[in-house]
């Protein structure tokens, strides 16, 4: 029998009463596992008094403060389904999301309120709650609802097995999907992560990627509450203010994809004391040779990246310190009680490809969804004979690390030759000009297909014949792989967990 969320937050409570559960440096605020879990408590109930009951759906649109994981952790408890929502979404697409998901709640904040309120009138049956303290006429009021409510444990009875959360996926090829977790999915994840990053209760958490997605959420914070970890919450990402907060809080762990620890060292490092910071998981993307000797130089600490998608928890594999230089380019291998394999694109679990051969990857583990939320074809589509299909294109090499190639839909054929837009952007990475680039494929009436770069640029003196000059003399890049064309951008459209949203760039 497998604890549930719930479970976990309420063995923490009797181990560490009062050690430290949360900070909302915005807030200024600081909970003892203690006070937290009775904060859950009464949200608990006064979620049950408003009329959700279990499987019910709870939505959030929430920045990371206290709010957000108080109320994963009061869903946990009465077997009500988590459903956090990116903060950056329109009115649309929020419409659409709870449209699918029908949820009995829906709280957010006042940041996103114009977004909000005219969804507020498409949906009478959904029950509207402002987190803020200001007067909002039109929804009522998390903390009052909150204050009224007892702060004894809810008696429900919530099995391992009950969908814990629906997550919508980030949308990097177009509509987003509902993925369906169980409390045992993440529980599993949990262990991993924890073992992975030789967590204990003595670390200090920041939460500087946003915690509705599943990357910061189920691989940092989970993991940090299971074991009586302390998490640090600040509202949104800010290079400064993460650098300001590691140092103000001793901050041992974190996460962050590329271009946030990318970020990080554009500032001026000697104006704070970083220490502290030990281990910085990343994902979304792998990390330029450049960028990895930058993190462990400037920042002295240990870099573990996880590759995974929102349908396996997320991580699949790891990639740990002491192989990110003799193993750059790779994803690591499968994470414990995980599998992975490469097939022919569509092809059958055993029709695997040799080691080397570019194919489709699949992946097997306990922490596979439960499914796609009202999607009973695309989850069939995605899951076949108990093996996610990923639409990730990469390879194994003889010692079973895997190296991802790139998306399938993100292949560009250009005279009949595959081009993979991943090494296209790892050369152009090395450039000292270069501050983020993205690679995409689109119509040319010769070709089939051109090589287009969208670049960022650290330098304004940057120009497209240098960087044409830069490809041409590259040991590491054919000729036709090379971009025909370079567009400057102030920056990329980029997704929750920090990839790339390539369809925007090819319909610009």
């Amino acid at each position: 029998m497998y604890p549930t969320l719930g479970c976990i937050l309420e063995q923490t409570v009797q181990r560490y009463p009062d050690r430290e559960a949360l900070v909302d440096v915005m807030k200024k605020r600081r909970w003892t596992y203690s006070e937290w879990n009775q904060e859950v408590n009464q949200l608990a109930n006064a979620l049950n008094h408003a009329g959700v009951k279990k499987g019910d759906v709870v939505s959030t649109c929430l920045y990371n403060r206290s709010e957000l994981v108080t109320i994963l952790f009061a869903c946990a408890k009465i077997g009500a389904i988590f459903n956090p929502i990116n903060f950056r979404l329109k009115s649309e697409e929020i419409a659409y999301i709870i449209q699918d998901a029908k949820p009995r709640v829906f709280i957010f904040e006042q940041a996103v309120e114009e977004e909000i309120l005219p969804v507020f009138y498409q949906f009478p049956m959904t029950l509207f709650w402002s987190v803020d303290f200001t007067h909002c006429n039109w929804a009522q009021s998390y903390h009052e609802l909150l204050s009224q409510a007892p702060s004894f444990s809810p008696h429900v009875d919530v099995k391992e097995d009950d969908i814990y959360a629906v997550m919508y996926t980030s949308g990097t090829t177009g509509r987003p999907k509902g993925v369906m977790h169980r409390h045992r999915d993440m529980i599993e994840q949990s262990y991993i992560l924890a073992h992975a990053l030789q967590l204990s209760a003595e670390d200090r958490g920041l939460c500087a990627g946003p915690l509705y997605h599943c990357a910061e959420l189920h691989c940092m914070f989970v993991p940090r509450v299971h074991l009586g970890a302390t998490n640090v919450l600040i509202h949104h990402f800010d290079p400064r203010l993460v650098l300001q907060t590691i140092q103000d809080e001793k901050i041992s762990v974190m996460f962050g994809a590329p271009t946030m620890w990318n970020m990080m060292l554009q500032e001026d490092l000697s104006l704070y004391h970083l220490s502290t910071l030990r281990i910085g998981l990343y994902g979304a993307a792998p990390m330029p040779a450049i960028l990895i000797h930058e993190c462990k130089e400037k920042l002295g600490l240990k870099l573990v990246q996880a590759y995974g998608m929102t349908e396996m928890g997320p991580a699949v594999t790891l990639l740990y310190d002491h192989e990110q230089l003799t193993r750059i380019g790779s994803a690591g291998k499968a994470c414990l009680n995980h599998e992975v394999r490469i097939v022919r694109p569509k092809g059958d679990p055993t029709d695997v490809l040799k080691p080397g051969e570019i194919g489709e990857i699949i992946v097997k583990g306990p922490c596979l969804m439960a499914g796609y939320y009202n999607k009973h074809i695309a989850t069939e589509k995605a899951i076949r004979n108990g093996w996610y299909y990923s639409g990730d294109l990469g390879y194994l090499d003889e010692e079973g690390y895997l190296y991802i190639a790139d998306r399938a839909d993100d292949m560009i054929i250009s005279g009949g030759e595959n081009i993979y837009p991943r090494e296209v952007e790892e050369v152009l990475c090395e450039h000292p000009a270069v501050l983020d680039v993205a690679v995409v494929g689109k119509k040319d009436k010769h070709w089939g297909q051109k090589v287009i770069a969208y670049v960022v640029k650290k330098d304004t003196y940057l120009t497209d014949k240098e960087l044409d000059r830069f490809c041409c003399e590259s040991h590491k890049l054919s000729s036709y792989k090379r971009p025909r064309e370079y567009i400057f951008v102030d920056q990329l459209p980029r997704n929750a967990s920090g990839k790339v949203q390539k369809f925007v760039l090819k319909t610009s």
